[in-house]
Order: C-alpha cells, then structure tokens, then sequence
C-alpha cells in the first residue's frame, strides 16, 4: 500500500516528510523529492506505466523522463565508451599487444585489496586466454605496504620479467618505478587513485584522475579501467591479425562478474558505466560458472541469488581477509582457480582468515572507540576522530575506521603504531569530505611518511611523534567542510508505506532501479504511525524489533549495531507504543521462506504530525 508524503515539496526545498524535524537520531526527515522532481515522477508514472513508488524512486535518482528504459536495462556496450578517451591508453594498449605477440614475461603487481585482487585477475584471465602465463605479485600488507617497491620489482625482474603492468596502484611510486626503469623493464599504470604533478618514467600512465585526463571517468574502480585496457588490448590484437580460427577472441564480458566484485567492494559511484558493470556482472554470477566465486559463495553460505550487498559484506570482506591477516594472494588465486576442489580448499581458508578478522576488529575498535570517547568528551566536539594504539594489526585498521565514522559521524583514522613508533593507518570520510586531498597536502607539509587515496578514503605512514601535529592539522584542515557536512545531515525518504505494502512484489519491482549502494542510494521508506509490537537485543549488539500496522499487518525489522545507542533504546522503550519509522527494506531467505524485513535507520515520536 502506497502513502504519501503528507505535506507537498516547496519549491527549490525539500519539505519535512510526516512533520518530523528532530528524530530519535537527532535528523531531520526530508522529502527527497522536490517539486521539480514530483513533476518528473508524475511524467513518468503518465509515460511509461511504472508505479508510481518506482517512478519517486527514480526521480530521486536523477533519472530524467526520456531516460527511464534506458536506465532500468543498462547495458555495458552502450554505457562505455572508446577506451582511447582515456590519456596513454592507445600506449598501453600497444605495449601489452607487444609483449603478448613476443612472447614476454609479463608480471602483475596489484594492491591487495579485493579492487586489486578482481584487477590482477581480470588482466591475468584475459593474458592466458591469449597464451600468455603472467606472475602475479600482490605486496605484504604488514611488510611491504601499498604499491610498488623496489625489492619485489627486482625479484620480478629477476624472474624474467619484462613489461610490469601495476593496476589498482602505482600512479605515487615515482622511486620504484625509476628502480624498475633501470632494471630495463617497461612499465604500464592502470590506476584510478589520486594523482600528484609528477608522473613516474613509465611507458603508459592510465588514470582518469591524471590532470591531463579529460575522460571524465574518475568514478571506475580500478577494475573498471582494466576492463576496458583490455577490451582496448583486444581490439589492438585484431587489427594485428592475432586471432584466428584455432585461438578466437574471448568473450570479454565472461569477467564481468569480477568487474562488478571490485566495483561494489572500492565503494565507487554505481552510477552511469558503473551500474551497467554491477547489473550485468549480477546476472553473471548467478549463473554460478566462476570456479572461486561459486565456492566463496559456498563458503559464505550465500545459497541465494548474489544481490549488490552480498558482494560488499559477504564475499568483498573473505576476499580481503588474505591481504588484512593472511596470505596477500590468496584472494586473487581463488579467483583464478578452476579447479573446484583446489578453489573449495582456498575459499575455506579465506571464511577462516574472514572470522579471524573479525576477533581482531572488535578488540581494536573497543580500544579506538574509548580513546575516541576521551578525545572529544561527552558533547563530542571535534571535526575528526583520530586513533592510535600499540599493537593494533594494521590490516583491520580500515575497518575501524569506517566503524568510527559510522559511530561519530565524521571522518575518522585508525593508526596502528609500531614498536619504534612508526604508524600505519586508515581513515574513512563523509561525503562532502576529501579526505584524500588533505592527507597528500600532509606528506608535502612533512606531517606524514607517505600517504594518498581519493576523497571517502586515505591510507597514511606517520614518523613517531608527528600524531599530535597531524591531528591538529586535520582539525583546522577539515574544520569546515565537515561542519558543512553535518548540517546537512538529514534522511531523505523516498515515500510513505505501510506494513501491508511491504511485499516481495513491491520489492523485486523496487529492484529494477537498482542495484543500490555508494551514489545510487537504497530508497528509504517511512512507514507511519506503527505499533513496536517486540523489540529485544540480539546477536552483537542488534536489536530485532516487530512493526504492527493499524489493519494488524505485521513487518519483520532489525536495527544493525543499535544496541546501547539512541535508535536502540528507543525501540526497546518504546514497545507497545506508536511510532514513526523509517528504513530500507530487504527479502529475508530462511529455511526456503522469503519474508520482508525492514532495516530501521531512524525513529519519531508520531507528535510530529503535520498541521
């Protein structure tokens, strides 16, 4: 059943949605639809006889009328465009066309996240369907850090390499890159991190983020712009007459599971290319004929169809888990695997590593949230939360990081510091933030050892005793912008339902706007005046809660890690009273059962009622 919002959008304003001005969380809630944007939902409900809660969904997107078909059915072959739009790509397409004709040696260095992992494995899978065996070299998270360096360029060289393709790195490692000149080896970049003025002496330099790029396609994961240096490799190859009757050309798009696996974990924009790569790659993976990723699945206990956040909570963090605690090539081996009992065994190996991770996260996040409890007191004041700790694993520092913006509400740094004092750390951003603009201007301010990444993420290596100075920087540095940022925070609502609305139908019908996640908001819906009919604390500091409609109609709901926090205690002091509430709403699969569940992101009190 769709409601909606009781007071109708302002113009160039977004009205309050059910009144409500100040939440339990301390939010406003907005119509996410002004009154251009009802205009444009309306016009497409007229137009092209979608519902009209679909056609809210879209407009709150920036779908435009004209545009409606063509975004529920994104396809990859419209949406990209000429690889060669991209600065050096003609380059790097010859070179690698070079060494697959002449036989080289080519290695691989990738970054050991799953963006590096899906990157490293891309290119491999398309080198040895043209007969060429790579070596793949992903750094030592703990012992030899991000990027290229000059010790594992060497082992490479020694190994017989001769082209060095880096992906989802080396645009900084200007030093390794010199090292590798000299080594006589020829060098190609395919990264999309954020660029200084000085390049490295390489062959190649692909990164739309390079300031003489003008492709405009700085929102693609790493593993994007790999897909598309290898469709740009493909096409070099045909005008050389490389395929032929006894080795044809592969069919590309058989990796685009992969593409859409880095895609989602990298947390870029699934928007525009993006989204064609996640939506088709979706379909992809269904279908199960990936080796490693049927078995990670398997191993994940993923037993249903893979939707987008299965990708970044259930098999991007088994994935990483090799290059956060293990093995940092464990991820990009399983995904080569094609062997089904050889990929079961790494599958296992990486879930086992994944619940290490976990132990080890919550132990350093107890520890970073009470440092940062004491650091900004009880009113909470501060633009940024920084945290240090003595013997905090370096590769869950990310993780707390993220965890501490999620708590606190503004960016945040975990930074695991070493015996002689040296840090290694993460921090994690809001949007509106550029964390990684800042971090780059604290290694020319010599505040930091190294340090790079884009706006929602930073990777930093602090000299010992530079901990306060950098705090105090990123203070005044940020101060702005992150006040900025949280005024602005409000929860915008996509419309008004009620329990009985909530169904698998209305769901898989919201589908077809997706997928859903960083850029291409999850629409969130306020369910009006609803009895908490039960509400208890479960699991690691959840709370399960169910919501009575007037007609009786009950809805499943759960609130993640809400236990002990305003949204939490509210449901459990409100049990068998009227509230408003809000969310975004999902199919729960047990036991062969689809029921809908509401994930609660917010409550009001049902005072707040429009006059």
């Amino acid at each position: 059943m769709l409601m909606t919002a009781p007071l109708p959008a302002l113009r160039g304003t977004r009205a309050a949605f059910l009144g409500v001005e100040r939440s339990i969380c301390g939010r406003a809630w907005r119509d996410r639809l002004d009154e251009r944007a009802t205009a444009r939902a309306l016009s497409m409900t007229q137009r092209h006889g979608v519902s009209e809660l679909l056609s809210r969904v879209l407009a709150g997107r920036d779908v435009e009328v004209d545009g409606v078909e063509e975004f529920l059915d994104p396809t990859v072959k419209r949406l990209m465009p000429d690889p060669d739009t991209l600065t050096d790509m003609p380059k790097a397409a010859a070179r690698i066309a070079d060494a697959i004709i002449a036989g080289e040696q080519i290695a691989i260095f990738g970054d050991y996240d799953v963006d590096g992992a899906t990157s490293a494995a891309v290119l491999a899978k398309f080198l040895r369907h043209c007969g060429n065996e790579p070596l793949i070299h992903i750094p030592d998270r703990l012992f030899e850090g991000y990027g290229p360096n000059t010790e594992a360029v060497q082992a490479l060289a020694e190994k017989g390499a001769r082209l060095l393709v880096t992906v989802d790195c080396g645009t900084t490692s200007v030093a390794p890159l010199v090292a590798a000149k000299k080594l006589g080896l020829h060098v190609v970049i395919i990264d999309h991190h954020q660029a200084d003025e000085v390049l490295p002496p390489v062959d190649a330099l692909v990164n739309p983020n390079r300031q003489d790029d003008l492709s405009q396609l700085n929102h693609l994961a790493a593993v994007g712009l790999v897909f598309m240096t290898v469709v740009a490799v493909n096409r070099e190859l045909r005008r050389r007459g490389f395929w032929h009757v006894l080795r044809p050309e592969p069919d590309l798009l058989d990796s685009l599971d992969l593409v859409a696996l880095g895609t989602v974990a990298d947390v870029v924009p699934l928007k525009g290319l993006n989204r064609a790569f996640v939506c088709k790659g979706l379909l992809a993976m269904r279908r199960r004929e990936h080796v490693g990723l049927t078995a990670l699945m398997d191993a994940a206990r993923l037993t249903g169809p893979p939707e987008c956040w299965h990708l970044g909570f259930l098999l991007g963090p088994r994935i990483n888990a090799g290059g956060r605690i293990g093995r940092a090539d464990l991820g990009v081996r399983l995904l080569l695997e094609e062997n089904p009992v050889e990929a079961g065994a790494l599958a296992a190996e990486l879930d086992r590593l994944n619940r290490e991770r976990q132990t080890i996260e919550q132990a350093t996040l107890a520890q970073a949230e009470a440092e940062a409890m004491a650091a900004l007191g009880i009113e909470e004041k501060g633009a940024v939360v920084v945290t240090a700790g003595q013997g905090w694993h370096p590769g869950v520092v990310g993780l707390v990081a993220a965890r501490l913006k999620e708590r606190y509400g503004r960016p945040a740094f975990a930074i695991a510091l070493e015996p002689g004092g040296i840090g290694t750390g993460s921090g994690r951003s809001i949007t509106g933030v550029d964390l990684g603009s800042a971090v780059r201007h604290a290694v020319t301010m010599g505040l930091l050892l190294k340090g790079g990444g884009h706006a929602m993420a930073a990777g930093v290596t602090i000299a010992p005793g530079k901990l306060a100075a950098f705090r105090a920087y990123l203070e005044e540095m940020l101060a702005e912008p992150v006040e900025a940022a949280r005024l602005e925070d409000v929860l915008l609502i996509d419309g008004a339902i009620a329990a009985s609305g909530a169904s698998v139908a209305m769901l898989t019908e919201m589908d077809r706007a997706g997928p859903f996640g960083a850029g291409q908001p999850e629409p969130v819906f306020a369910l009006p005046s609803h009895t908490i009919a039960y509400a208890e604390e479960v699991g690691q500091s959840h709370v399960r809660a169910r919501l009575r409609a007037g007609d009786g109609t009950m809805l499943n709901a759960i609130a993640f890690r809400a236990a002990g926090k305003p949204l939490g205690n509210a449901l459990l002091a409100n049990r068998g009273r009227n509230m408003h509430a809000a969310g975004t709403l999902s199919i729960d699969r047990w036991n062969g059962e689809e029921r809908v569940q509401l994930r609660v992101m917010d409550l009001a009190p049902v005072e707040h009622v429009a006059r």
